[in-house]
């Protein structure tokens, strides 16, 4: 390897040596190249010096190629051909035929909604791949897609580093979600009884505490929060049959795998809605793997978005 003139090897060469190939004439083959016939010439002996053969010798008004340049041909045209449809012009992606490995990156909050759409949606038309739903949070998801080669990351980041690109998917708002036997509410909650019912939270960094505590801090005002997990399923299951009141998401308070009898209603302070993004490393965006996956997961999160929305609050 270190004795190759790494210098000396250009792709133009490779294009005149089929040119010549093809035409056995110095002349012709500048005329297909839109070449001077001295620029073909000047090529032809950089082949020559690269080669280290003569390649084409001529005999009367036509170029006879050598056993070398005959042994080179088909070597030279898959070459150009690898060229051509791998890297100037990608071929498109056929999800039918794939059977490779799609990773997307979900927060739990994603998962919990989207996982079950996502598989159905990305499955029907790529039957044969593998699909990984792969944990990821604001802390650890820009390590996460490079080290866990993940294609797409779904959830509420913000402030992204220069090599991600992103999509808005949607915009989400929060409801109140409690069991009213349980913790005497009723509907609407006023502040007063919103600040005397002990809370539980959503916590992905373990802090028993929100942007909630301090707007309420501002205004004089604290709460008490009794019980935090990073796992909604966790603080879902708490709220049945305890004195405990939840803030949550809108669509995860509507998501139709559970079957208690909880009770959302707006909550009397401002809770600031939140973005939901498409995320994916800028240097893979228009791959058309990506783009295709991209398109898929798009319209499938709108979809399942727009379903969940419909279903009628659960004992509002």
């Amino acid at each position: 390897m270190k004795d190759i003139n790494w210098r000396g090897v250009d792709l133009n060469l490779l294009i005149a040596f089929s040119a010549l190939m093809e035409t056995r004439s110095v002349t012709k083959a500048a005329q297909k190249l839109s070449l001077g016939q001295s620029a073909m010439s000047h090529n032809l002996s950089r082949l020559r010096a690269l080669i280290n053969d003569p390649l084409f010798e001529r005999q009367g008004h036509q170029m006879i190629a050598t056993d070398k340049a005959i042994e080179l041909a088909p070597v030279i045209e898959h070459i150009l051909q690898l060229v051509t449809t791998e890297i100037l012009q990608p071929g498109d992606f056929t999800p039918h035929d794939y059977r490779g490995n799609l990773r997307i990156g979900l927060t739990d909050y994603a998962e919990l909604l989207f996982a079950p759409a996502l598989f159905d949606a990305i499955t029907a038309l790529a039957p044969h791949c593998q699909l990984s739903f792969c944990n990821v949070d604001r802390n650890n998801y820009q390590s996460a897609i490079e080290e866990q080669k993940i294609d797409l990351v779904i959830g509420s980041m913000k402030n992204l580093p220069r090599e991600l690109d992103s999509q808005y998917l949607y915009t989400e708002d929060h409801v109140c979600l409690f069991d009213r036997q349980a913790t005497g509410l009723s509907i609407p909650v006023d502040l007063a009884r919103y600040i005397a019912t002990p809370q539980a939270l959503v916590t992905p960094d373990g802090k028993l505490a929100s942007a909630v505590d301090s707007q309420l801090q501002r205004q004089g005002f604290s709460r008490h929060v009794a019980v935090g997990s990073s796992n909604f399923l966790t603080i879902r299951h708490l709220l049945t049959g305890r004195n405990l009141l939840c803030v949550v998401s809108t669509l995860m308070a509507k998501v139709e795998i559970f079957h208690d009898d909880l009770t959302q209603c707006k909550p009397p302070v401002d809770i600031p809605d939140f973005d939901i993004n498409m995320l994916w490393l800028r240097r893979n965006g228009s791959h058309p793997r990506i783009e295709w996956l991209k398109h898929i997961v798009s319209q499938t999160i709108t979809e399942r978005v727009t379903a969940l929305r419909q279903r009628p609050d659960s004992r509002a």
